[in-house]
């Protein structure tokens, strides 16, 4: 289905709730947010707004006449998912099924965050979004579950946005876990069977504000977004010490050589293709970006 830009919505004003507000994408677009000046921004968290509680985020999009909701909310900690399944299905899946009930009776706009990892990672060349979901992990399927909870309620001007290896100068993440290991350690061991894409989470946040004003579809739409390229997480933790110009030896191990509770994708490479034929989105190269980043680090 196509999806074509109703004019006047492009200058719109618009009341924006983005939760998971102090989180790395929510970070980003609250960074962004101050070049919006006509629009009304609410960040939240869990200290302010409980997503899984159905009356009290259906009275807090009321009174604060939301018509936009981005839903940067989630349960990240793969290998602890393991051990609390039923708090990140409350996150990942319940909390999504709260919003898309909220903006299907509202009429508002949603945008969903979800991941790469609702695919198994046994292919090998880059997933596009009417492939297969087969989880492998407690966050793959509670994510998954989110997503299918939405499709469900099928709220329209709506979209479940899957991504990967979210990086950022905000909140934890592979990046700064690499830098902050390379302050104590002269060597390290990192994964290098493991294929996917990094993205910057400035990216991303700039996508969903690109696309937010052009949403115009009866369904709720997938799509896949994440930087330009592939390599494993060796190459990207080598690539990071390279631009910051850091002396440490990173010695590629395999999977085995690094068990988890949650078991990862071995290759999660999403097709961005359908996100730039829709909207005209370009697909920075994943150095570039991370380079980008890395320069905003002291």
């Amino acid at each position: 289905m196509l999806i074509t830009p109703i004019t006047n919505e492009l200058f719109r004003v618009y009341k924006i709730l983005v939760t998971g507000g102090n989180g790395q994408l929510g970070s980003e677009i609250k960074e962004l947010s101050s070049s919006f000046t006509n629009d009304s921004f609410f960040f939240t968290d869990t200290s302010n707004l409980d997503i899984t509680n159905h009356a009290v985020v259906a009275a807090f999009i009321k009174t604060n006449n939301i018509d936009v909701i981005v839903n940067c909310a989630a349960y990240t900690a793969v290998d602890k998912a393991e051990s609390e399944p039923e708090l990140a299905d409350a996150i990942n899946h319940l909390a999504v099924k709260n919003l898309a009930i909220i903006a299907r009776e509202r009429g508002a706009k949603l945008i969903h965050i979800s991941t790469d990892y609702v695919f198994d990672g046994t292919g090998h060349k880059p997933y596009v979004e009417t492939d297969t979901p087969n989880p492998q992990s407690v966050y793959g399927q509670t994510k998954l579950n989110g997503e299918l909870a939405m499709q469900v309620i099928n709220p329209a001007n709506s979209m479940i946005i899957r991504t990967s290896w979210v990086y950022s100068n905000y909140g934890s993440n592979f990046v700064k876990s690499m830098l902050r290991m390379a302050e104590t350690r002269d060597e390290i061991s990192v994964v290098a069977d493991q294929m996917g894409t990094p993205t910057n989470a400035a990216d991303l946040a700039t996508v969903i504000l690109t696309i937010l004003p052009q949403m115009n579809n009866e369904a709720v739409e997938v799509f896949h977004y994440s930087n330009g390229g592939v390599c494993s997480w060796y190459e990207f933790a080598e690539a990071i010490f390279k631009m910051k110009e850091i002396n440490i030896s990173v010695q590629p191990i395999p999977t085995n050589r690094n068990p988890t509770s949650a078991k990862r994708p071995k290759y999660s490479v999403l097709e961005g293709h359908k996100i730039k034929v829709f909207y005209g989105i370009t697909l920075l190269d994943w150095k570039i970006s991370l380079n980008r980043c890395l320069d905003k680090f002291k």
